[in-house]
C-alpha cells in the first residue's frame, strides 16, 4: 500500500475539528444515573417491605395457632370438683377392725359419697334417678377415698370434708364447654340433672380448682382423671437414652470425619450416606426399630429404651452434620499454632478445636433432640402407642410418650379429652421452649468462656 493511501486512510479515520463527538454510553449522563439510582432505591424499600409482610404473615399464622391452642387448652389445666362431709363408716371399710392393708384395699367406698349426694339433693326417688344423680360425680372419686384410708387408716370412724371430682359430663357444662340451650338428647347432662347441678353450685359446693391431677397422674380412660405424668416420664426416659448414645457418637463422628479421616472414596461414601439419612422420613427408623431392636434382638415392646435407640439413629445425622459445621468454624491458626508447641493432633483436638466448636455443637445437639422430642411416627411402629396407666420405673417400664398421649387423646371419641389434647401441647410446646431456650443460653456461656 502506497503512502498516499494511508495517508488518506488516518485523515478519514481522525475525528474532525470543531465537530462534536457522539457519546458511545448516552444512560451514563447524570440524570440516566440518577433516575437508575433511584429505581433502585425504590425496589429495595418494596422489597424490604415483601420481607416484612412475609415476617408479619408468618407472625400472624403462628399467633393464631398458638392463641386457638391457648383458648382450647387453658381449661384443661382446672378441674371442676365438688364438696362431700364423708363418714368413713369402719362398719363398710374395715368390719373386721384389724386394719389390714387387703381389706382396705378391696372395700366398697361407693357408699361414703353416693349417702351424702343424695341427702344435699334431696327427693331423688328410684333407681334410674339415684343413676342419673350417680352421673355427675367421677367414678374416680371412690379411687380417692380409698387411698385417702390407705395413707392415713385413723380416717375410719370420722367425719371428713372431702373435695372429690365431679364427672366429665359435669366439668363440660361447669366450664360451659357445652350450651345448656342444646336440646336435651345432644347435651350430655339431663334437665333434671342440670337442675341437681346448679342446686350443688348454689349451695357452694362446686368449684372450679386447679388440676392437679392432669400433671400427677397416668392416662386413663376417663377425660376428668387423665394426666401427662407417665407420658413426660416416659419422655425423659426416652430422651435420656438418646441423649446419652447420639450426643458421644455424634461428635466422635464429626471430629473423626474432619480431622482425622483421610479423603478417599470411602469417606466420601460416608459423608453422602451421613447427609441422606438425615432426609429419611422419621417413619423408616421406626421400622428399622421394628425390625432390628424388637424382632431381632428382642427388646421389650413400649419401651423407652427402645424408643431412644430409634430416636438415636433419628438424630445421629443431625448432630453430626452440625458438629463437623461447628469444628469446620475453627480457625486453621489455632491448630497450626498447637502444633507448632509440639501439640499432638489428638491435643490439638481435645484442647483447641472441641472447646471453640462446644457452642455451635451444643446448639446442633439441642435442636436435634427437640426435634426427636416431638416425633410421634417412629414410636408408634414400636408399640409405644399402648395404654399405660402406671408412671413407668426405668427405661424398660411399659410407656408411652408426651407426642404418643397427644395422639391418643386427639383420636378419642369423648369430647373432654379436647382440651387435655390442647393442654397436653402446650406442655409439649413449654418443653421445647425451654430446651432452646436452654441452647441459646449455653452457647453465650461457652462463647464467652473460649
Amino acid at each position: 500500500m502506497s503512502r498516499p493511501d494511508i495517508t488518506n486512510r488516518l485523515s478519514a479515520a481522525a475525528p474532525q475539528v470543531g465537530k462534536p463527538v457522539k457519546r458511545v454510553h448516552p444512560n451514563l449522563g447524570t440524570e440516566a444515573v440518577a433516575q437508575r439510582l433511584g429505581r433502585r432505591r425504590r425496589q429495595e424499600k418494596r422489597f424490604r417491605w415483601y420481607c416484612l409482610a412475609a415476617v408479619g404473615l408468618a407472625m400472624l399464622f403462628l399467633l393464631i395457632l398458638f392463641g386457638d391452642i391457648l383458648s382450647k387448652g387453658w381449661q384443661g389445666f382446672r378441674q371442676t370438683e365438688v364438696d362431700f362431709e364423708v363418714f368413713f363408716d369402719p362398719e363398710i371399710i374395715d368390719p373386721s377392725g384389724e386394719r389390714d392393708p387387703t381389706v382396705l384395699a378391696a372395700a366398697d367406698y361407693a357408699p361414703l359419697w353416693r349417702v351424702p349426694l343424695l341427702a344435699s339433693l334431696g327427693g331423688v326417688e328410684g333407681r334410674s334417678e339415684r343413676r342419673a344423680a350417680y352421673g355427675l360425680i367421677s367414678s374416680g372419686a371412690v379411687f380417692d377415698l380409698q387411698s385417702m384410708v390407705m395413707d392415713d387408716p385413723s380416717l375410719l370412724g370420722t367425719h371428713q370434708s372431702v373435695r372429690l371430682p365431679a364427672s366429665d359430663a359435669t366439668d363440660l357444662m361447669m366450664k360451659r364447654k357445652l350450651s345448656r340451650d342444646l336440646p336435651e338428647d345432644q347435651r350430655p347432662l339431663d334437665d333434671q340433672q342440670l337442675a341437681w347441678l346448679d342446686q350443688l353450685r348454689d349451695a357452694g359446693r362446686v368449684h372450679l380448682t386447679l388440676n392437679s391431677r392432669f400433671l400427677t397422674s397416668g392416662d386413663s380412660r376417663s377425660p376428668e382423671l387423665a394426666g401427662i405424668a407417665g407420658a413426660v416420664t416416659g419422655s425423659f426416659y426416652v430422651m435420656m437414652v438418646t441423649f446419652l448414645l447420639a450426643f458421644p457418637l455424634g461428635v466422635a463422628t464429626a471430629v473423626y470425619l474432619e480431622e482425622f479421616a483421610p479423603t478417599n472414596r470411602w469417606t466420601d461414601l460416608i459423608e453422602v450416606n451421613i447427609n441422606n439419612l438425615a432426609a429419611v422420613p422419621s417413619i423408616v427408623y421406626g421400622l428399622l426399630g421394628l425390625a432390628v431392636f424388637l424382632n431381632f434382638f428382642g427388646l421389650p415392646r413400649s419401651a423407652p429404651l427402645a424408643g431412644g435407640l430409634v430416636l438415636t439413629l433419628m438424630t445421629l445425622p443431625t448432630i453430626i452434620i452440625t458438629s463437623r459445621v461447628a469444628i469446620k468454624s475453627v480457625p486453621s491458626s489455632l491448630r497450626q499454632a498447637a502444633f507448632g508447641l509440639g501439640a499432638t493432633p489428638l491435643q490439638v483436638v481435645r484442647h483447641q478445636v472441641l472447646p471453640q466448636a462446644m457452642p455451635g455443637i451444643l446448639t446442633g445437639t439441642i435442636i436435634g433432640l427437640a426435634r426427636a422430642l416431638g416425633e410421634t411416627a417412629p414410636l408408634l411402629m414400636i408399640g409405644m402407642v399402648a395404654f399405660i396407666v402406671d408412671i413407668p420405673e426405668g427405661p424398660l417400664s411399659p410407656a408411652t410418650a408426651l407426642p404418643v398421649q397427644i395422639y391418643l387423646w386427639a383420636d378419642s371419641p369423648e369430647r373432654g379429652f379436647l382440651e387435655k389434647t390442647s393442654a397436653a401441647i402446650l406442655v409439649l410446646l413449654a418443653f421445647l421452649i425451654v430446651m432452646n431456650g436452654f441452647a441459646v443460653w449455653m452457647r453465650r456461656r461457652w462463647e464467652q468462656t473460649s
